[in-house]
């Protein structure tokens, strides 16, 4: 038996950290929202603060992948899953290569989630972005 992880766990840890960043991103747009509401900003305020809001969004998912991909390999649906993100030698990705590997987990989503299709042939269960980044996803011994 192998030691790295399937496309199911690998999707559910995913599901895991998109729900931990969407929450938290729609938290603070409630937030925000209700203290604009309450203060009267003129209209080309609130739409740079839109616009400022969707680019802090892009930023603090980035941030949250990268972070923990190059600090310990586990975000935390990865941790709830026992997976980790390594370098084949064992080693934490460097935050390039975890920037590098989550522009190609968006490239490997973009056709049909096409890119995902060769963790099902692959005997260390590579995804593009693995390939990309040269990664591999593990299971972390409970």
């Amino acid at each position: 038996m192998n030691n790295y992880a399937g496309l199911v766990t690998r999707a559910l840890a995913f599901a895991i950290d998109a729900a931990i960043v969407d929450l938290t991103g729609i938290a603070v747009g409630v937030v925000v929202g209700l203290a604009l509401s309450v203060l009267n900003t003129p209209d080309d305020v609130d739409k740079a603060l839109l616009a400022a809001g969707g680019v802090i969004f892009v930023l603090w998912t980035v941030g949250y992948f990268v972070v923990f991909w190059s600090a310990t390999g586990e975000t935390p649906g990865n941790r709830v899953m026992r997976i980790r993100v390594q370098c084949p030698d064992g080693r934490t990705l460097t935050r390039r290569t975890a920037a590098l590997r989550l522009v190609a987990l968006g490239l490997a989503a973009i056709p049909l989630l096409a890119g995902f299709v060769p963790v099902l042939f692959d005997r260390h269960r590579r995804a593009l972005q693995d390939f990309v980044a040269r990664s591999v996803v593990v299971r972390v011994p409970g």
